[in-house]
């Protein structure tokens, strides 16, 4: 089978596991116990049943199953999430809302995260059995052991109310909200945002880096006694050719598929990180549509992250071919 042939076989997969997911969510939805929303007609103390009926009708939720299931599914094809039941905003405005500074602080956190775990996990497996070896490894596995609510808390402790060094949390200034506060310039906005940005993200690359680490030492390890890296060392070729041209490259189909799925849930956040620092962005929007029962909210929020995935495992598995040529297209 050629590249074109698997494109497409791979692209109509991924289309039937979108319906797919599509309809598990409605499914778990539909079937949870308890009216979604109890809360919000509790919220409007609504005393008239008859008005409560209105409301029903209102999201749609006195419809047959069947007929809801039909609207759900060209809603959530055209992007259409509906009306949140908490804040009575449309769902794909407070997701955008949300979504840009998760992609910031997801996207900084993990970068950093993948780049420097890669590089010190090549270091530990070059260097194995080592000191260097065992004081990457030593480290890695306390920093990953810590909680990583702990963490943000010793930083908050320590850069926040003993140094003056960093705010307590938020993605901004408190006072950009302030009327004509926003910066005008935007360096002073970029500084002002990564000012408030780097104690969360030093906690999430402190938390993963080190399973990155982990991961990249294994995977060089398992390549790195292989034939062909005997016959290169035999032929001369420098260790940092050997290393990286030879052995890494190998080694990386485990590190793409880790980096895709890691990019694939890149926007669903980091609740407790997210809840420690105040940080406004995807994750705490999804624990306040739990703590709410915001139920359009939570089924967007769902949808998007598994389509992030979907399209992350199709790219994975394109490289997979690019990178080993062992790999055959099927």
């Amino acid at each position: 089978m050629g590249l074109k042939e698997y494109i497409l076989k791979r692209t109509i997969y991924s289309v039937i596991l979108v319906f797919f997911v599509i309809s598990l969510n409605f499914i778990i939805f539909a079937l949870m116990p308890g009216d979604p929303l109890m809360s919000y007609v509790a919220g409007l103390k609504v005393r008239d049943e008859a008005h409560a009926a209105e409301i029903r009708a209102l999201f749609g939720l006195d419809k047959p199953l069947s007929e809801r299931y039909v609207i759900y599914l060209r809603n959530m094809l055209t992007f259409n999430f509906g009306k949140s039941y908490f804040s009575k905003q449309q769902v794909s405005l407070e997701i955008s809302t949300h979504l840009t500074n998760t992609l910031v602080l997801m996207g900084v956190s993990t970068t950093f995260a993948i780049v420097i775990g890669v590089a010190l996990g090549i270091m530990a497996a070059y260097k194995r059995g080592g000191a260097l070896d065992t004081g990457l490894v030593t480290t890695s596995l306390v920093s990953y052991s810590f909680p990583v609510f702990w963490i943000g808390m010793i930083f908050i402790i320590f850069f926040f109310y003993q140094l003056h060094w960093f705010p307590l949390g938020r993605a901004y200034p408190m006072e950009w909200t302030s009327v004509g506060g926003w910066p005008t310039n935007p360096l002073q906005e970029v500084a002002g945002r990564m000012y408030h940005l780097f104690l969360p993200a030093f906690t999430l690359f402190l938390f993963s880096y080190g399973s990155w680490l982990l991961l990249t030492r294994a995977c060089v390890l398992e390549t790195i006694t292989e034939d062909y890296v005997v016959t290169a060392k035999a032929k001369g070729l420098k260790e940092r050719t050997i290393l990286f041209k030879h052995v890494l490259k190998n080694a990386s189909l485990p590190l793409v598929t880790n980096v895709a799925l890691s990019f694939g849930f890149l926007i669903s956040g980091a609740i407790i990180t997210e809840a420690v620092f105040t940080y406004p962005g995807m994750g705490r929007l999804t624990w306040n549509a739990l703590a709410n029962s915001d139920m359009p909210v939570l089924q967007a929020i769902f949808f998007v992250i598994a389509l992030c995935v979907i399209v992350a495992n199709f790219m994975s598995d394109l490289l997979y071919g690019v990178l080993d040529p062992r790999v055959k297209y099927g």
